[in-house]
């Protein structure tokens, strides 16, 4: 078995530029809950992601593609994509080798062994389309059966990362929209962002009405750890035969490069 160190490259959405407080927390999180040996460095993306729309989505999602071939080439052994809505997952998935596990698809797919009816809040409406998209492709119609928002756009929910009174005031907007899914028949409420997840990771138990509210960071982070140790152990990787056949060399290096100065 390979017993070396594990480097992780963690992309944030958000720069440190206009995200200090909140680039210093998860930071610091993400030293608190990793295994022995396993270091995680945060890359983020310019402009930052600040307006809820797919438009900002996509042009997200070409450079995190990117910058997962970056990490690869710079001896990474596992991409996080650290960003809920996860545009261009599939796609990074298929140009690399190292394993790529999102906030999204990793929160979701656990969340189905914690509970069968399953909610997310999110923090703006524009995100729900978005959403109802993720769970359609990943099959689980059936078990996320409700998507709340609240009013954020996601640079104002920065403002609240380290200001005790304004994450409290985004804690009740939180539960004001998850109770109406519990009283739906809803067992477990989904946080649906890194920055709301950051903004109450030390919330331990946190629970409305007694449906827990999963912190997907702490997910995503073990699920990469965990396929790293897989990909040693056993050499087990995507598969190359469907959605993420991989590209010839000169066709990564095409998209890489192009467009130019548009």
């Amino acid at each position: 078995m390979n017993t070396q160190p594990i480097r992780i490259c963690y992309q944030s959405y958000v720069d440190y530029e206009n995200g200090k407080t909140y680039w210093d927390t998860l930071g610091a999180y993400l030293e608190k809950i990793t295994y022995p040996g396993t270091t995680i460095d945060i890359r983020g993306i310019t402009p930052f992601d600040s307006y809820a729309h797919n438009l900002v989505e996509m042009r997200c999602a070409r450079e995190m593609i990117c910058n997962a071939v970056a990490a690869e080439r710079e001896g990474y052994d596992a991409f996080i994509v650290g960003h809920f809505q996860d545009a261009g997952l599939y796609e990074a998935r298929a140009v690399v080798d190292i394993p790529v596990v999102s906030l999204g698809e990793s929160s979701m797919l656990y969340s189905c062994q914690l509970a069968q009816r399953i909610g997310i809040v999110t923090i703006n409406t524009r995100f729900v389309p978005w959403f109802h998209h993720q769970i359609r492709k990943y099959g689980l119609n059936e078990r996320i059966t409700g998507v709340h928002a609240m009013k954020f756009e996601p640079g104002q929910l920065l403002g609240a990362m380290g200001d005790e009174q304004k994450t409290l005031e985004a804690k009740e907007l939180f539960c004001k929209q998850a109770e109406p899914l519990v009283e739906n028949g809803v067992e477990l409420i989904l946080a649906g962002g890194g920055i709301p997840m950051l903004l109450f990771a030390d919330q331990f138990g946190f629970n409305v009405s007694g449906a827990p509210v999963v912190n997907g960071i702490d997910i995503v982070v073990k699920a990469a750890e965990t396929a790293v140790y897989l990909q040693r152990t056993s050499g087990l990787g995507v598969s190359r035969v469907g959605d993420y056949a991989k590209p010839p060399p000169h066709i990564i290096e095409e998209f890489l490069s192009h467009p130019k100065g548009l």
